[in-house]
C-alpha cells in the first residue's frame, strides 16, 4: 500500500496570519514577514503530525493510493474524510490498465472509515480520491484548528530545544483531537 499527496495544501490556505497572532507576535515593522516561511514549516508540521494521529485530511486535497488488493469485500480507504473518488483504476498482473466506470463502484462515505466495495482481480488498485474537510481554514472544525496552532506554537517556542523536554503532543493537543481518533481493534480489521 502506497498513499501519495497529488496536491498539496497551497502557502495562501495556511492560517499564517493568525498563527502570527496565535504567537503573539509584533506587527507593523519593516521585516513583517520576516518569520512567515519559518511559520509555515511549523503549521505544516504540525498538521502532518495531527493527521497521521487521527487518521483525517484536514485540508481538503488530492491523493493516489494504490493497494494490491482488499482486506475484505469492502476496503477502508487510508484517510477520511473522502469528497469524492477521482478515478478507480485496475491494474492486471501484466501490467494492463482498466477504468472502472464510475457507476460500476461506489463510494460509502464515513467520517471515520469510508469503504470502497470494490474486489480487484490480480493486480493493484490506483485509487485517486480528494479528502479533507474542505479547501479553506474555517472548512477545518474548529477543535482541530485550535490543536494545530497549539501545536505550531510548541514546535516555534521550543525550536532551539536540546531535546530535554517529553516526548509526544502536549496535553491540550490530545485533548483536542481525541474525539477526532479512529480505533482500531484487531489488527485493524472492520469495527
Amino acid at each position: 500500500m502506497m498513499l501519495t499527496e497529488e496536491i498539496p495544501v497551497p502557502l495562501g490556505a495556511l492560517p499564517v496570519d493568525e498563527m502570527k497572532d496565535h504567537l503573539r507576535m509584533g506587527s507593523g515593522f519593516a521585516e513583517d514577514g520576516l518569520q512567515d516561511g519559518l511559520i509555515e514549516t511549523y503549521l505544516r508540521a504540525a498538521m502532518a503530525a495531527i493527521e497521521g494521529r487521527i487518521g483525517k485530511m484536514l485540508f481538503q486535497r488530492r491523493f493516489l493510493w494504490l493497494t494490491e488488493c482488499w482486506r475484505e469485500a469492502e476496503q477502508a480507504l487510508p484517510v477520511s474524510p473522502v469528497a469524492g473518488i477521482v478515478s478507480l483504476t485496475l491494474v492486471d498482473a501484466a501490467g494492463g490498465e482498466e477504468v472502472v466506470p464510475e457507476g460500476a463502484f461506489r463510494l460509502v462515505k464515513d467520517l471515520h472509515r469510508p469503504r470502497l466495495p470494490v474486489i480487484p482481480s490480480e493486480g493493484v488498485a490506483k485509487v485517486r480520491f480528494d479528502a479533507g474537510f474542505g479547501a479553506a481554514w474555517t472548512d477545518i472544525p474548529v477543535d482541530l484548528r485550535q490543536a494545530v496552532l497549539l501545536l505550531a506554537g510548541e514546535y516555534y517556542e521550543h525550536r532551539h530545544d536540546d531535546g530535554a523536554q517529553a516526548a509526544g503532543l502536549p496535553f491540550g493537543v490530545v485533548a483536542l483531537i481525541e474525539r477526532w481518533r479512529t480505533v482500531r481493534l484487531l489488527g485493524g480489521g472492520r469495527a
